[in-house]
C-alpha cells in the first residue's frame, strides 16, 4: 500500500554540506606544511561531506520518489523541490506525468466472426506508485500488453455494424461514448493493479480488414440502395393516392378499373424510375 512520505527541506544540508568541504580544503592545505592530523580531519570532512550529499534529492514537478531502506518499502515522496533524506534509503524515479499510448493497428475478429482493424489511443498516469514499483515488472511495458489485450476483447465482444445483427444494442462503429466507456472500464480493471489510472480512451482507427473490406462495401450499397429504394416506393404509393382521390373528390375525370390501372402503372413508372421518363403522345384511346 502507497505512503506518501514529507522529508526535510534538503537546503540546509547542502549548506552544511558546502561548509563541510571548505573545512576539508582548509585543513589538507594545512596539514601539508603542519601535520598529518589535519589531513586526516581534511578526510574525515569531506567523507561526511559526501555522504550527506547522497541524502539529497531533488524531485521535479509531477515526478515522484520510491524509498527502501535494505529492500524494505519506506513510503514515497510526491512533493516537488530539495529534500534530505536518509543516505542509506536507495529511491527509484517515476513519473507522474499524463502520458499518450497510441496502439497498434490490430487484426481481430469482431462477436460475429468478421476481420476488422482496431486500434485505440489511451491517456493514462501512475496513480499508486507502490504498485507501479512493486507489483508488476516494468509498468510501461505492462500497460502496452495489457491494453492490446483489453481491445482484442472488446472487438470480440460486439459486432462492428448491425448489418448481421439487427438486434444489437451496441455497436463498434455507433456505439460512440458508450463503447469508449466500456474501453475505460476494461483498461481500468485490468491496469488497476499496476496502479494505473486511465485518464482517456478512445478508438483511433476502425475498419474492415482488406480482405473482406470490398465485400463488405458491397453489401452496405446494397443496403441503401434498399432502404433509399423503400422510402422511393412509400413516397410514390402516396402520391398516387392524393391524386387518385383529388381527381375523385373534384370531378376532373371518372376514371373506370382499368383507366385507374394504367394511370397508377404510368405514375409509378414517373415516380419510381431512376431517369426522366419521356413522354408519350396517345391520340387515342385505351379501348382501340
Amino acid at each position: 500500500m502507497e505512503k506518501t512520505l514529507k522529508p526535510m527541506s534538503g537546503y540546509l544540508t547542502l549548506v552544511i554540506c558546502l561548509a563541510l568541504f571548505v573545512a576539508a580544503v582548509y585543513f589538507f592545505v594545512s596539514g601539508v606544511d603542519q601535520s598529518i592530523a589535519y589531513v586526516v580531519i581534511a578526510m574525515l570532512c569531506f567523507l561526511v561531506s559526501c555522504f550527506f550529499l547522497k541524502g539529497l534529492m531533488i524531485i521535479q514537478p509531477n515526478h515522484s520518489r520510491v524509498l527502501n531502506f535494505f529492500g524494505k518499502y519506506v513510503g514515497s515522496v510526491k512533493e516537488n523541490g530539495l529534500f534530505f533524506i536518509n543516505p542509506l534509503y536507495s529511491s527509484q524515479k517515476i513519473s507522474l506525468r499524463s502520458e499518450n499510448l497510441q496502439g497498434q493497428t490490430l487484426k481481430v475478429n469482431d462477436k460475429m466472426g468478421n476481420p476488422i482493424e482496431i486500434a485505440v489511443v489511451i491517456v493514462w498516469k501512475v496513480g499508486d506508485t507502490y504498485k507501479a514499483a512493486f507489483d508488476v515488472e516494468r509498468y510501461s511495458d505492462f500497460v502496452k500488453m495489457q491494453s492490446e489485450a483489453a481491445v482484442r476483447h472488446l472487438a470480440m465482444s460486439f459486432p462492428y455494424d448491425n448489418l448481421e445483427d439487427d438486434h444489437a444494442p451496441i455497436t463498434l462503429r455507433e456505439g460512440g461514448d458508450k463503447i469508449n466507456s466500456i474501453l475505460e472500464q476494461e483498461l481500468t480493471d485490468r491496469l488497476s493493479k499496476a496502479g494505473i489510472v486511465i485518464q482517456e480512451a478512445r478508438i483511433s482507427h476502425l475498419a474492415y480488414a482488406s480482405e473482406i473490406a470490398g465485400a463488405m462495401l458491397q453489401r452496405q450499397q446494397a443496403t441503401a440502395i434498399v432502404a433509399a429504394r423503400t422510402k422511393i416506393v412509400e413516397g410514390a404509393v402516396g402520391m398516387v393516392d392524393l391524386a387518385l382521390k383529388k381527381l375523385s373528390e373534384e370531378n376532373i375525370v371518372e376514371l373506370d378499373d382499368e383507366r385507374k390501372a394504367a394511370m397508377v402503372s404510368n405514375l409509378m413508372v414517373v415516380l419510381c424510375g431512376e431517369k426522366a421518363a419521356t413522354p408519350i403522345l396517345n391520340a387515342g384511346t385505351l379501348y382501340n
